[in-house]
């Protein structure tokens, strides 16, 4: 009864979009590991990792429109529940590395012996084994997103001041995990990963189960917030987002729709950072920066506010921009990023989707008028 739910809680074009990222993220890796090198269908390692890191950016572009785009709140700190989820996840890959470390200490990661560290933090228990670090992954950062929603939703924050004070919340972790004596490695990070669940973070196979489970959390999430949006409940957090004042008046407990939204988005967010740590081999506080968040609504910008498929859409497009530019003009991708947010503003005000059903609305303006 609950998959009937949310697959018929989707429209046909979002099914067949879930279809397209799960055949993507089985013939990718498949490409990978059964092709030889020298055959023409072979995928290099390499466009393996991006495909991966690609996919989990998409993820975290979902969680931020699904909070901006049908509940109207434009979270600018979303990247804090993106590093969260990274950082329990590298620190069960240090809890990991165990002797093989530069140090031999069988407890403590090489960070915390080089910094004299005589015991393991009393946060670091419980990390040495999978399923305690996938929940961490999940509840820290529902937990920070459950208290900062309950305490802004029932003081009635909103608009700009909202925005701001998530943009304060990453950027105050990003001053807290710099700091050597917060046990999370300072500004080094959390690195050097060995194996996870007993397998090398660096062959090949894993990185193809890895990006084939950053696809299927992706396909995951799409069916989920299909099914959120399309309910009942989809509909009043749309009024929500349109009408809060009406709501109110009406007896709807406003809060509640936007503490439930935001917690659910927040988790999303964390377990995408989960999955992209073990692919890129590290995790510091700059993914706590605050123009990572920016740049996450810039993805749901480009691609469609309020439309689900948009914002993965945008997300490969801005990565593979930046890929691109900052392999050969490394100093004009910022330009060319500030440019993209002038051209979307102006131009784009409902990003590529709702570009493509504006130009369908308009000849079937055009042909009403012919007839």
């Amino acid at each position: 009864m609950m998959t009937r739910f949310l697959w018929t809680g989707m429209g046909r074009n979002l099914r067949l979009f879930v279809l397209l990222v799960l055949t993507v993220g089985i013939a990718v890796p498949l490409l990978n590991v059964l092709m030889p090198q020298g055959s023409p269908l072979y995928v290099p390692s390499y466009v393996l990792q991006l495909m991966g890191k690609y996919l989990c950016y998409a993820s975290l572009a979902l969680a931020v429109d699904l909070v901006w785009g049908f509940c109207g709140i434009l979270s600018l700190g979303h990247a804090a529940f993106f590093g969260l989820g990274g950082y329990c996840m590298g620190m069960y890959l240090m809890r990991q590395i165990g002797t093989r470390g530069v140090y031999g200490n069988p407890v403590l990661p090489d960070f915390m012996v080089f910094l004299n560290y005589k015991e393991l933090p009393w946060f670091w228990y419980g990390f040495d084994q999978f399923w305690f670090a996938a929940a961490m992954v999940v509840l820290v950062p529902s937990l920070l997103a459950l208290a900062l929603g309950w305490f802004a939703f029932r003081s009635r924050v909103t608009g700009v001041y909202l925005s701001i004070i998530t943009q304060a919340m990453t950027f105050a972790l990003l001053l807290a995990f710099f700091r050597n004596d917060m046990g999370f490695g300072g500004n080094n990070g959390l690195t050097d990963f060995k194996d996870i669940l007993g397998y090398s973070v660096q062959a090949d196979a894993t990185r193809a189960v890895l990006c084939f489970a950053s696809a299927l959390a992706l396909a995951l999430f799409l069916v989920i917030s299909g099914a959120v949006v399309g309910s009942r409940f989809g509909k009043a957090l749309t009024a929500v987002r349109d009408a809060e004042s009406r709501m109110r008046f009406l007896g709807y407990r406003v809060e509640g729709f936007k503490l439930f939204v935001f917690v659910l988005s927040a988790a999303m967010a964390g377990i995408a950072g989960a999955l992209y740590v073990p692919q890129v081999g590290i995790i510091n506080p700059s993914e706590f920066a605050p123009g990572n968040s920016i740049e996450a609504v810039l993805w749901v910008a480009v691609g469609g506010r309020g439309t689900l498929v948009g914002p993965v859409i945008g997300a490969f497009l801005v990565n593979f921009a930046k890929t691109w530019l900052t392999g050969a003009l490394p100093e004009v991708w910022l330009f060319a990023l500030g440019a993209l947010f002038i051209v979307v503003t102006l131009l784009l005000p409902k990003g590529i989707v709702g570009l493509w059903a504006q130009i369908k609305s308009r000849n079937l303006a055009r042909k009403a008028v012919s007839a």
